[in-house]
């Protein structure tokens, strides 16, 4: 396995350090009505207050975690494409926090026991203050409730294609949830129990297995069996592909995630998760790192690709000043370098605690190469480390950011899409950091965020970007009210829009995912701005059509049919009765005068209904072209999956004579006649009747949007009208393009993807055509 060594010219030198003191030219310009963020609504209200130094994370999957002392919420932010209210759409859910007390094993209860009261009572003042002091050790301190850090993981690592959420209380109790349906939370692994157990078996020892040589009556011995399992903080990894032998000496790939935990005694416990994860039993212990770093604070993932060259390692923070990256061994993934030492990234102690550290890879423009930049935050300034590999080496240039705040920074939030790093510190001020790369350096351009006048005399207490950085999220609290702190805090959820809307609809058009379920930040702010001015942008129109010209992609097709549903939502008359009230029976009785009125009012208003109708008319054939596009895609590319490989799995009923003649009926559709000619050879091989659930009677393929056996039974498709689904059946949902898609997805998922697009059956239910 290949290393990387780090020659002496890694160690910081005074010619690369440049210290930015003064503003640059043009940061004193007051912002543009234009830079200014708009606040979204709505303000969600915090039933308890925040608890944890860094409480809010957002998660790749659009998913906002707020760490409370009742519970850890969990807002989803969602682009509903039914609503025409120009509010954010949340789904509002929650962990609660555990009432079971939580005790960390470290011996026998009875010996335990009665090391306290040894402790407690010890005559010797500095050995009890040493105990009484330490709140984890002394259990007369009491129990403290809340949540500490809540961690999100890459998308696709649980069963559903999601995100994983790793929740540490302040009882130091860590564990993983998955969530269900979107709205019901599951416990995994309890992380603590696995390593406490594991701790038992084998001793309390360290990593070189040699048995501890005194017992829990020394208090030496007994903070460091707390210490070891109590955990700080914890990261996840990145997603890594290696490669698991079988039985039969063959090799399959294998996709797994790592989660590191960061002890109180500098130790890094690696946890593995193989994908998807989605039972506790499955996660395997992997590796344990002694950093020896002294009262460490933060840790986060450092994570450097070049190609085909990858190389990695664990960023620890300590509260007295020191930041250190250690080297992660990972021996079965294709391509991956091991550092061969720690590298120092700050050494001095000046006692100065680093926290929020965040760790992105960028592209410098000089050396045309991959970089890392590593920030994070002590106390009132912000540390900045440039980590570049050369063939020579790797090269370190570090400094600090000073004058930002007069106030510790609590938070720090990055946006990787325009590389842009958004700091605050409690008294509410927020900095937007911009790099600007040099040739062995990077100078910051400092801005104020201006904020809305609501959040004026508030205090901040964390920011989260967005996946795509189109919001940023704060939690915020009352301040000094007429020089008294006030009694009671209302905390709160705000949301603030970091991009125009054009910018996001040109992001939405460039995004190299392809994914509309990934770029729901940017949907929903353009969602927004359709809604708002009831017109699709003329720039975002051009260029849409300028590149479906060019290239016949679902993405594209997909983004042109979502704003022309959004358009169609704003040219409906609004409800102005409601059916819960009663009609009204009586008539005005006007006079001859008014009746003359009335009536000129009522033609001007028939012309311009008439004009909306036709606008409407239009919006909706745009609406059906385009569902009848994708439905045709969609059609091609489970027949061309199902019938160009050789194996199926069972119980697939696929109308496979009926979507040829369906899709045959278009002459110009080349790529549907190539298809059924090759499909027709291989008629006499393979037959897959679709057939009804209730009495397994053939289901004739006549329509695209149902589907009737010849006993009655109707079935409704995916491309059945809103209003016609709603009709037969209020809990129907429909098939939107607006889901996630997990990179797990294999041919023996074939099942699922068929019933996503392009026979959604609601199972047993029985449509009476007498009763509607």
């Amino acid at each position: 396995m290949a290393a990387a060594s780090i020659p002496d010219s890694a160690r910081p030198e005074s010619g690369n350090v440049a210290i930015k003191t003064e503003p640059l030219d043009g940061d004193d310009v007051p912002p543009t009505p234009r830079d200014v963020p708009v606040k979204r609504d709505p303000v969600v209200p915090l039933l308890s207050p925040v608890s944890g130094l860094q409480p809010l994370r957002w998660s790749p999957d659009h998913r906002l975690a707020v760490c409370t002392s009742s519970s850890l919420s969990v807002l989803e932010l969602l682009c509903d494409i039914h609503s025409s209210r120009q509010d954010l759409s949340l789904n509002r859910t929650s962990i609660p926090v555990p009432t079971q007390t939580h005790k960390l094993r470290v011996g026998p209860p009875d010996e335990l026991s009665q090391a306290v009261k040894k402790f407690s009572l010890d005559p010797d003042p500095t050995v009890r203050q040493v105990f009484l002091a330490d709140t984890v050790i002394n259990p007369s301190v009491g129990v403290h409730s809340g949540m500490k850090f809540a961690s999100w993981s890459p998308l696709g690592c649980d069963s559903s294609g999601r995100c994983l959420l790793a929740c540490l209380t302040l009882d130091n109790r860590l564990t993983v949830h998955s969530s269900r349906g979107h709205l019901e939370w599951k416990l995994l692994v309890n992380l603590t129990e696995n390593y406490g157990e594991r701790l038992k078996q084998r001793g309390y020892a360290k990593k070189d297995n040699n048995p501890p040589q005194a017992d829990l009556l020394d208090l030496a011995e007994l903070q460091r069996r707390f210490r070891m399992q109590t955990p700080v903080k914890m990261e996840w990894s990145s997603i890594y592909t290696i490669k698991r032998v079988q039985a039969d000496n063959s090799c399959v790939d294998e996709e797994m995630v790592l989660l590191a935990v960061l002890m109180e005694n500098g130790d890094l416990v690696l946890w593995k998760f193989v994908l998807p994860f989605a039972d506790g039993v499955d996660v395997v212990f992997y590796d344990l790192i002694e950093s020896d770093v002294s009262r460490p604070s933060d840790l986060a993932w450092w994570e450097y690709e070049n190609g085909s060259q990858r190389m990695g390692g664990l960023i620890v923070g300590s509260e007295v000043g020191p930041v250190k990256i250690m080297p992660v061994s990972l021996s079965k993934v294709k391509g991956y370098c091991t550092l061969r030492l720690p590298v120092i990234l700050w050494k001095e102690c000046d006692e100065i605690a680093v926290e929020n550290i965040r760790c992105f890879s960028v592209m410098h423009p000089i050396h045309k190469t991959s970089c890392s930049l590593i920030l994070a935050s002590r106390g009132c300034y912000v540390f900045w480390c440039l980590l570049m590999v050369s063939p020579n080496g790797l090269n370190i240039h570090n400094s600090h950011i000073t004058g930002l705040n007069s106030l510790p920074v609590v938070s720090l939030a990055v946006s990787q899409q325009e590389v842009a790093v958004y700091s605050c510190s409690m008294d509410g001020w927020i900095k937007k950091l911009t790099p600007t790369f040099t040739e062995s350096s990077v100078i910051f351009k400092v801005e104020d965020l201006a904020q809305p006048e609501t959040l004026t005399g508030r205090w901040i207490h964390g920011i989260a970007v967005s996946h795509n950085g189109a919001y940023v999220a704060l939690v915020s609290a009352p301040g000094i009210v007429s020089s008294f702190h006030p009694f009671h805090k209302n905390f709160q959820i705000h949301f603030l829009m970091l991009k125009t809307p054009e910018a996001a609809a040109s992001l939405l058009l460039k995004s190299p995912d392809q994914n509309l379920f990934k770029t729901a930040d940017l949907l929903e702010l353009v969602r927004w701005h359709v809604l708002k001015t009831k017109c699709v942008p003329g720039s975002l129109q051009e260029e849409l059509n300028r590149k479906l010209q060019e290239v016949d992609s679902p993405y594209l097709w997909r983004i042109k049919l979502f704003l022309t549903r959004v358009l169609d939502l704003t040219l409906q008359a609004p409800r102005t009765e409601h059916k819960w009230k009663p009609r009204r029976t009586g008539v005005k009785v006007l006079v001859q005068e008014e009746d003359e009125a009335v009536e000129r009012v009522e033609g001007a208003a028939g012309g311009v209904e008439g004009e909306a109708e036709d606008q409407r008319t239009e919006v909706q054939t745009l609406m059906q072209a385009g569902e009848m596009h994708l439905m045709r895609d969609h059609m091609k590319k489970v027949l061309g999956v199902v019938y160009l490989n050789t194996w199926v799995p069972q119980n697939i009923c696929i109308p496979t004579c009926g979507l040829m003649d369906y899709l045959s009926r278009d002459p110009n559709d080349k790529d549907s006649e190539v298809l059924i000619g090759h499909i027709r050879k291989k008629l006499n091989k393979q037959t897959f009747p679709e057939r009804c659930s209730l009495c397994q009677a053939p289901l004739p393929f006549t329509d695209c949007k149902q589907a009737v056996c010849e006993n009655g039974h109707m079935w409704l498709r995916s491309g059945v009208d809103k209003e016609t689904a709603e009709g037969a059946l209020p809990a129907l949902r429909l098939t939107h393009d607006l889901k996630p898609t997990s990179s797990l997805l294999k041919i023996t998922a074939l099942k699922s993807l068929f019933f996503i697009y392009i026979i959604y059956f609601i199972s047993f239910y029985r449509y009476n055509k007498k009763s509607k």
